[in-house]
């Protein structure tokens, strides 16, 4: 971990970031029990890369991705923007105007050694840096719920069975100063 450098996207990263996206979706999706739906893998992909588009093309004014490196080899990204759409009708638009902090991942050889954890402490303080109080974030994979429960609490919103049978979508309205305060105790 002491050679992890965590920074800004540059456009040459796009690439490698593409091949990131879709290594850990289609994992994400294999361990969640759902690799079967090719579609679905696709979209994520694709809605992925567009974030990522629009972040390098608006120099992280649309979209702000974060990335966690070592060397030249890209272990993780995480980025914020506009709250999604999903999140917006599923609050009654509760939380519309927050920020939506999203694709936190980090490659499978490099999961569970603290750099999904590096990340979300970097976006907090870039959060903090330009004034933002608070965001929201939200997952409907089950392992990663496990992770955000952990160490956001109960979310604020569950949505039951919204993927289907067992499989629950979860939304959390999150203040900077207590997402800080938390980071420090992992």
């Amino acid at each position: 971990m002491n050679d992890v450098e965590i920074r800004r996207p540059k456009v040459k990263d796009a690439e490698k970031l593409n091949e990131l996206f879709r290594i850990v979706i289609t994992d994400t999706f294999a361990k969640e029990g759902i690799g079967s739906k090719l579609e679905d893998i696709e979209d994520e992909i694709e809605t992925k890369r567009a974030y990522l588009e629009s972040d390098l093309e608006s120099h992280g004014e649309q979209r702000y991705f974060l990335i966690a490196v070592d060397g030249d080899r890209i272990m993780g990204s995480i980025e914020y923007g506009p709250a999604s759409e999903l999140i917006s009708k599923s609050t009654n638009d509760a939380l519309k105007n927050l920020c939506e902090v999203g694709t936190v991942f980090v490659h499978p050889d490099y999961q569970k050694i603290g750099v999904g954890n590096l990340l979300l402490k970097s976006m907090y303080l870039a959060l903090k840096d330009r004034g933002v109080e608070e965001f929201c974030l939200d997952s409907g994979y089950r392992i990663a719920q496990k992770i955000w429960e952990k160490k956001f609490g109960t979310p604020d919103y569950l949505l039951k069975d919204y993927w289907g049978k067992g499989f629950d979508h979860m939304i959390w309205r999150i203040k900077i100063k207590d997402a800080i305060k938390w980071s420090q105790s992992y």
